[in-house]
């Protein structure tokens, strides 16, 4: 059924056609492996060849870099679809596409472009993000990771990156690090295009997480590793607005991944409460019950305006970054309390790895964490509404 939001936007025909299709490939192939996936903690490096085969690791990659050329709204819907399937795979193709792609098309140079976007948009590469530390999460400028200039004009990088989605798999990384000696802010940060198979790069520990257990993360470790001139991603010294800007649109994705989760826990809430009987009646015609079905699906509905608000606005190249921390601090927080409501409405059953509930309520949880957590949106928010930003 087309919702009320979908009509608003007016969505094209052919984002109307991304989705279905997306939506039905992940039903087929995502779907029935999403609770073994899950289980195991498998990444199921195939499955990416087969999204690249549909054009969906490049969905808003340009045609000329080998991507299928579409808009950024279309990847917001292939998102939330995979979401809805199992969030690991939808934040897997968001990362490579928000984090690791979009970026080299905004920043790189001609050069750049050809020789590292294409790889990417095919699905030949997984790409990464590699900002975070141990010690500097929320507040990304205090990292230590350090890019020391050679005489010849080429860096050595070397540093410890924690929480590095897609890093075991990815075969490029954005990755910043400290160019400016005397500096222990922002102000001296660079960002480098990083070979997965560089000499000196390695995968360190891989993190054991409440959910999201289809997705690969980890910490990469920068021992020495030599990357040359030509792979200095925008200005020296301006990295750190690179992976700021990079975080307003991947913002918007995560509301999307978030939206996904939403929307499958509700619909597995809504089929279970038609189901289930109790006191001669679908538990859905109690009053309980029914009252909170109507609250996750107006939720959810909120949710999507907003993050559908904030992919056109980026879609037509104008500020987002309100609206993307609005999108996703809104969306987060629907997943999380949407997900523990499933769970209750299933009751003991919610409990239980026989039904998803559980496993949507555990990928929930993240989404009010990485990218920014709930708390720095609201910073952003605020900062820029009352004319304080210090970014």
């Amino acid at each position: 059924m087309e919702t009320a939001t979908a009509r608003q936007f007016d969505l094209t025909d052919d984002q109307r056609e991304v989705r279905a299709m997306v939506r039905d490939f992940a039903a087929q192939r995502i779907a029935p492996n999403a609770a073994e996936w899950d289980r195991g903690h498998v990444f199921d490096r195939s499955l990416y060849a087969e999204l690249a085969d549909l054009g969906l690791m490049g969905v808003c990659v340009p045609a000329e870099y080998g991507g299928a050329g579409m808009d950024f709204l279309s990847y917001v819907l292939a998102v939330e679809e995979l979401s809805r399937a199992d969030a690991g795979v939808g934040v897997t193709m968001a990362v490579h596409t928000s984090a690791s792609t979009l970026p080299i098309l905004h920043w790189g140079t001609d050069e750049q472009k050809a020789e590292w976007v294409p790889p990417l948009a095919r699905g030949e590469r997984i790409g990464a993000f590699a900002l975070t530390e141990s010690g500097s999460g929320s507040d990304a400028g205090a990292m230590r990771a350090r890019a020391i200039e050679q005489g010849d004009g080429s860096f050595r990088i070397t540093g410890t990156k924690q929480w590095i989605t897609n890093g075991g798999h990815a075969g490029s990384f954005v990755t910043f690090a400290r160019t400016e000696d005397g500096t222990d802010d922002a102000r001296g940060v660079s960002c480098f295009l990083v070979r997965g198979d560089a000499p000196g790069l390695s995968v360190g520990r891989v993190e054991e997480k409440l959910g999201l257990n289809s997705s690969n993360t980890v910490d990469m470790v920068y021992d020495d590793v030599a990357v040359a001139p030509a792979d200095l991603l925008g200005e020296r010294a301006k990295g750190f607005r690179i992976a700021m800007q990079t975080l307003d649109g991947g913002r918007i994705t995560i509301a999307a991944q978030a939206l996904g989760i939403a929307q499958a826990a509700f619909d597995l809430a809504a089929s279970y409460a038609t189901e289930r009987t109790t006191f001669g009646k679908p538990i859905g015609a109690h009053q309980g019950i029914a009252f909170k079905l109507s609250e996750m699906s107006t939720e959810i509905e909120a949710a999507r305006a907003l993050t559908y608000r904030a992919a056109a606005r980026k879609m037509a190249g104008e500020a987002h970054t309100v609206e993307g921390a609005q999108a996703k601090l809104f969306a987060s927080g629907v997943a999380r309390r949407v997900t523990g409501e499933a769970i209750q409405v299933l009751g003991g059953y919610g409990y239980s790895k026989e039904f998803p509930a559980e496993r949507y309520y555990r990928d929930a949880k993240i989404t009010e964490i990485y990218e920014g957590t709930s708390e720095i949106q609201k910073l952003v928010i605020a900062r820029k509404l009352l004319g304080l930003d210090v970014r």
